[in-house]
């Protein structure tokens, strides 16, 4: 359950511009694990991606002057499974920390998916679910 790198791209929001920025990514043989999308304001949106390489998908944006963060998320494996989201949502209630977004993915020929949070402290989530795991402990 590791901290990871999330990318977040601002761009027009207008056909085309996600196709662009796939493909430069793609070019570059970096795979998009999880992906997220929202508009901001009129005429703009985001993008949150989390890839296989954050060195070559910086290289990249940078050369294609992109706009954009990096931001540490908690990457948290889900089995794939009934209240595999419950369990994790409620673990982190009991903590006190709360869940500001989250969307998923999935590794390639992977079984099970993986969730990203962002939280105000990825650290401490993912020593959380490390414990968890250490202890045995699923719920």
């Amino acid at each position: 359950m590791p901290i990871t790198k999330e990318f977040t791209i601002r761009l027009e929001d207008r056909p085309g511009t996600l196709g662009k920025l796939c493909q430069a990514l793609a070019e570059e043989d970096i795979n998009i694990l999880a992906y997220q999308q929202f508009p901001h304001e009129k005429g703009k949106g985001s993008v949150r991606l989390v890839v296989d390489n954050a060195d070559k998908t910086r290289a990249t944006l940078d050369r294609q002057r992109n706009d954009y963060t990096e931001t540490e998320v908690a990457r948290v494996m889900l089995e794939n499974c009934p209240g595999e989201l419950a369990r994790v949502a409620s673990r982190l209630g009991d903590k006190g920390i709360n869940i500001n977004y989250g969307y998923s993915g999935a590794e390639p020929g992977a079984n099970a998916s993986f969730l990203i949070l962002g939280v105000a402290d990825a650290s401490k989530t993912i020593k959380l679910f490390e414990q968890a795991a250490a202890a045995g402990g699923t719920d």
